[in-house]
């Protein structure tokens, strides 16, 4: 009988692991919007935090560069925050019923 209660356990353990690793492809594959300075600075992040585009409108281009890059960051860390609430919340399935240590963060 505990072998079997043991095999059961080591099965559900693998279609768990199976399973992120599929919802962290998914979220490598999700993209997210960073913005700043009112949505005139924009920047796209996959879920694995690679930027893929970086818009900066016509208007700034003139402005103080300081300011720019103010933005700029401002928009990265926007997009940053908005990744990992977006795999906190997609992985939250995973950790229901586990008696995981508050503020642990999956993916490990």
């Amino acid at each position: 009988m505990f072998k079997g209660g043991m095999g059961g356990l080591m099965k559900q353990a693998q279609q768990m692991q199976e399973n992120m690793k599929k919802a962290q492809e998914a979220l490598g594959e999700m993209e997210v919007e960073g913005q700043a300075g009112a949505g005139m600075v924009k920047v796209v992040m996959t879920g694995h935090h690679a930027v893929r585009r970086i818009h900066i409108d016509a208007s700034l281009m003139g402005d103080d560069k300081e300011m720019l890059e103010d933005l700029v960051t401002a928009a990265v860390n926007d997009a940053v925050r908005r990744v990992e609430a977006t795999t906190q919340e997609k992985m939250s399935g995973f950790t229901a019923g586990m008696n995981l240590p508050p503020g642990l963060k999956l993916p490990f």
